[in-house]
């Protein structure tokens, strides 16, 4: 069923204060899908609070344009109809995309864009996204940060322990040679 002219500008507002407002934007196939995962993935986006918009590709094209991202994006790459993915984090979106993938093999990246003024091009090829899913996830570098902290002290606590234990040792080889 066709969308009405006014259902289009409100994507295509949504999309561009959407990309005004979230850190990045994943591009993904999502033909294919059956309804039912279609749906577990929404779950999964709005559980992690990841935003997901099924458009067309001339939605998309317009949308970058109108938010000053990408006026002249090829929409060539998009074979098959386009979901946005909008996320507060860099890396969620496409980590999501990525392990929804690994059950569901329809599901490919085509592209995004990260909302970093730093950039000069802001557009992410398909092995930028690639990339940019398999950089661990915000609570998972700050596990491994907090271990790498830990680490000299909890050595440190072993080799204390380590001598005590060698002292407890000799003692009791001391005392069990003058009781036998």
């Amino acid at each position: 069923m066709a969308k009405s002219k006014q259902a289009k500008a409100q994507t295509m507002e949504t999309l561009v204060t959407g990309f005004a407002n979230s850190k990045s934007a994943i591009f993904a196939n999502f033909m294919g899908l059956k309804v039912k995962d279609m749906i577990k993935l929404r779950r999964t986006c709005r559980k992690e609070n990841v935003q997901c918009l099924v458009l067309k590709k001339s939605l998309l094209r317009k949308s970058l344009a109108d938010a000053k991202l990408h006026p002249d994006f090829d929409t060539s790459v998009i074979s098959k109809g386009v979901a946005v993915f909008l996320g507060a984090d860099e890396v969620g979106p496409a980590k999501i995309i990525k392990e929804f993938a690994k059950d569901h093999p329809v599901v490919e990246f085509y592209g995004g864009v990260l909302n970093d003024p730093n950039m000069a091009d802001k557009m992410l090829s398909i092995e930028a996204v690639k990339a940019l899913a398999s950089i661990p996830s915000r609570a998972e570098l700050y596990g491994k940060l907090v271990g790498t902290l830990n680490a000299p002290m909890s050595g440190f606590v072993n080799v204390l322990s380590g001598n005590l234990r060698g002292l407890v040792n000799t003692l009791k080889a001391v005392a069990d040679k003058k009781t036998a």
